[in-house]
């Protein structure tokens, strides 16, 4: 039968098919739009979309018994057409046994391997070839083609189209320009959608990332989970987004820097300056002249202008660390800037604003020292607005493991080192010793370890007869009980019940914020007010 006048291909339609197809950024919409598209063309009556992918369903495939190749083979992506079985139909059912075709097998496996496309106009000589396409029988089906679909030189799979009438001649000259510029557009959809792949995976992998940060660093570069930790960080997300003077106390190698760091990073002024002076590096003669510059003539030596800390630290923070070594005479000078907000530079009359939020750090006990005068009172009452301790590691030996593997970890990346193991054996062994030089101590026996270890188990070189100190054995609250130490259940409710009671009166009752009960109790104030509820606790209590 010749087609009608209706039925002529309309190379338009193809143009304008192929044009939309560019903006498909997906394989399956863009294969669905190619059939919805192709349905618009008179002449078809049916398109499918065979793709080389993967050997999947190889248990239910028929033709497993002659697939050369499991690992590869055509997979039906798409179909659909006009049904006169289904009037209105877009989409066929098709058997799941027969959505597979090896790959050189059969009418469609010929054109893959051979990359030449095939047309007729009678498909039923081909039908011992074409298993799973009895439909076409039912459906009316006469001839078509089956074109290779490439892009650069790769056959990616197959287009067929099915006819009821005589497929145009002019659509058999458009079907190689059609399906090069189908595979140029699955090449496209693909990119896109690994694309999308990894930038999900990415995602993933970033959230996975900072949940163990959270976990294992904890905040910022304070490596560790241990209550310690959470009550200092606690104090350090109260106090970073104020403009409080802050004193941090701590032994020395505690890591009182790290915090100063946590305040700046998590304050107002995070983008501007963070500016360090190691107070006991400085010159008893050159304090004023590091605080707050100097003019060019001010003294011998002095050959030029120069900036101090404070103008250097403008709009920042500035980091007094050891701030107990400061002289008397240059502590009444520090005093007028933090109350003032103004200083000179030494050798000039002029008089500058200091915009610097004021952090210090100190392993002295300056309370002490200011009773004994050697540290003026009034500094300290400016400085000691609000005071951080920083915990000795021994009072946080349950972040040892986590500290021990963050510093294998700098170590490696630093010294350029093979990665050692870390045994259970060495933390236990880390964890045992009592670490008077604290975390820089920690820092430097793993940095040792790790030269020493040369890819294999970590020895500590931990000092012999230094051993981590014994606490005092309490006594025991049942001299007269069953056994030395032993409580009953009772007894340790009666325990928990004074231990919660004395937090409380110590705080007046105050459940949450810095100094208060549930601080005491390294508890969560939810946690305690369950708790204080369970017990039954009340203000009025003796």
């Amino acid at each position: 039968m010749e087609p009608t006048s209706d039925n002529r291909f309309d190379p338009n339609l193809a143009v304008q098919v192929l044009l939309d197809a560019t903006y498909e950024y997906s394989v399956q919409s863009l294969l669905d739009k190619l059939i919805l598209s192709a349905m618009k063309s008179p002449e078809l009556a049916w398109v499918q979309f065979w793709l080389i992918g993967p050997g999947d369903l190889c248990s239910n495939c028929a033709w497993r018994a002659e697939c050369p190749d499991q690992s590869r083979c055509l997979h039906l992506m798409a179909g659909g057409g006009r049904s006169l079985a289904h009037s209105g139909s877009e989409v066929p059912c098709f058997d799941p046994s027969t959505v597979r075709i090896p790959l050189e097998k059969g009418l469609l496996g010929k054109v893959v391997a051979s990359g030449q496309q095939f047309y007729t106009e009678d498909f039923r000589p081909q039908m011992e070839e074409m298993p799973g396409f009895d439909w076409l029988i039912r459906e009316h089906i006469c001839g078509g083609g089956v074109i290779p679909i490439n892009f650069h030189a790769e056959v990616l799979g197959v287009m067929i189209t099915f006819t009821r009438d005589r497929l145009p001649t002019e659509a058999k000259s458009w079907g190689r320009v059609f399906a090069n510029q189908v595979g140029a557009a699955l090449a496209n959809a693909r990119a896109f959608e690994e694309i999308q792949r990894l930038k999900a995976q990415l995602e993933q992998q970033n959230a996975y990332l900072q949940e163990e940060v959270v976990e294992a660093k904890a905040f910022g570069d304070l490596v560790g989970q241990s209550a310690a930790l959470r009550r200092l960080v606690s104090q350090i997300d109260l106090v970073a987004p104020t403009e409080a003077s802050v004193l941090i106390q701590g032994d020395t190698g505690t890591g009182k820097e790290l915090v100063a760091y946590e305040i700046h990073r998590r304050s107002r002024r995070k983008d501007k300056p963070l500016v360090r002076v190691n107070c006991a590096a400085i010159s008893k003669d050159l304090f004023e002249s590091e605080f707050f510059g100097h003019a060019k003539g001010a003294f011998t030596g002095a050959v030029k202008d120069r900036a101090g800390r404070f103008e250097t630290a403008e709009g920042g923070t500035l980091f007094l660390d050891e701030i107990g070594e400061v002289p008397l005479d240059m502590q009444a000078k520090l005093l007028r800037v933090l109350q003032e907000k103004q200083y000179e530079r030494v050798g000039e009359d002029r008089t500058r604003r200091a915009d610097v939020r004021v952090v210090a750090a100190t392993n002295r006990d300056l309370e002490q020292a200011a009773v004994a005068g050697r540290f003026r009172q009034d500094l300290f009452y400016r400085l000691n607005v609000f005071p951080i301790r920083v915990s000795a590691l021994g009072e946080r030996v349950d972040d040892i493991p986590l500290l021990a593997r963050h510093f294998v970890e700098l170590s490696v990346r630093e010294l350029r080192c093979p990665p050692p193991r870390l045994t259970r054996a060495a933390v236990v062994a880390l964890q045992n010793y009592h670490w008077p030089g604290n975390i820089r101590e920690l820092r430097n026996v793993v940095e040792r370890a790790v030269i020493l270890a040369r890819g294999g188990p970590l020895h500590f070189d931990l000092p012999v007869g230094n051993p981590k100190p014994a606490p005092a054995a309490a006594p025991s609250p049942l001299e007269d009980g069953p056994g030395p130490g032993i409580l009953s259940d009772a007894e340790i409710q009666r325990l928990v019940r004074n231990n919660v009671l004395a937090a409380l009166k110590q705080t007046n009752w105050k459940i949450s914020g810095a100094g208060g009960a549930a601080e005491l109790l390294g508890l969560k104030p939810t946690t305690l007010l369950s708790r204080i509820k369970k017990l039954g606790l009340t203000r009025s209590e003796p």
